[in-house]
């Protein structure tokens, strides 16, 4: 089949402009098909909506914001997502706001955001 499809390139290649443009009307109508030219957004072009179609991020950093009444659960929560020993753990949670990881994944940016909320502490994502 490798040979066909060798062929079938190399008749192609040597077609004129006209004779693909005939060939490709000829295929659609054979196998029923259209061809649709999806519109294609020329970096910096300033389209519009090119916010909304911005990519979703896929690295957030986790910033405690607050830590609410139970400081001790929040700063053993922090130790825990974090590895760090007491006294850093700790000025994390009393230098709030402040970075609790950097770079996270979606996924393990969530479970951290809500294991610190679980113990009272205001969470953000950036």
């Amino acid at each position: 089949m490798a040979a066909n499809h060798e062929e079938i390139l190399e008749t192609i290649g040597g077609m004129t402009v006209l004779e693909l443009s005939e060939f490709v009307d000829a295929f659609k109508e054979k196998f029923n098909v259209t061809a649709v030219a999806a519109p294609v957004a020329m970096p910096g072009a300033g389209a519009p909506g090119a916010e909304a179609a911005e990519e979703e991020k896929d690295e957030f950093d986790v910033v405690l914001e607050g830590i609410g009444d139970k400081k001790i659960q929040v700063i053993k929560v922090v130790r825990e997502l974090t590895g760090l020993g007491l006294k850093e753990a700790k000025e994390v949670v009393d230098g709030a706001p402040s970075t609790v990881k950097e770079a996270a994944g979606k996924e393990e940016a969530e479970e951290m955001k809500s294991k610190l909320e679980d113990v009272g502490a205001a969470v953000a994502l950036k």
